[in-house]
């Protein structure tokens, strides 16, 4: 079992820049991050989730959509259990929920939201001036 909790996002205006944060632990003993992928989506009001890119066991990082490329950013801190999303020159069509998410244990990145089995609780980003 593996839990994952979002952090960082706000009310931005637009051009501007946020951090997100998605702290991952585990329940059963031997947890360790470094065995999972972790993805990040979004969910605009009206709108179904969507992928935003993925980081890899390996710290390859996979990036969906064309909206988001050369803005948006995934990296992740194993020593921290940590997965962040750099995001940058943010616009209005940035708005929405942000969940980060993982598949089951060393399942590689995939950008269909079916295939990932935890879920964060989401953390809301409005993009405003």
């Amino acid at each position: 079992q593996l839990q994952l909790v979002e952090s960082g996002g706000g009310l931005v205006q637009p051009g501007g820049s946020l951090t997100l944060s998605c702290e991952a632990s585990g329940v059963v003993s031997g947890f360790n991050m470094v065995d999972y992928a972790i993805g990040w989506f979004r969910q605009a009001p009206g709108k179904e989730r969507e992928g935003v890119n993925c980081v890899s066991i390996s710290g390859e990082s996979s990036n969906y959509g064309n909206s988001t490329k050369g803005r948006f950013a995934i990296s992740r801190d194993n020593a921290k259990n940590t997965v962040y999303l750099q995001m940058n020159n943010l616009k209005p069509e940035d708005t929405g929920v942000y969940y980060c998410a993982a598949p089951l244990w060393r399942v590689p990145c995939q950008e269909e939201r079916w295939r990932y089995d935890y879920w964060g609780q989401g953390t809301q980003v409005t993009v405003s001036s």
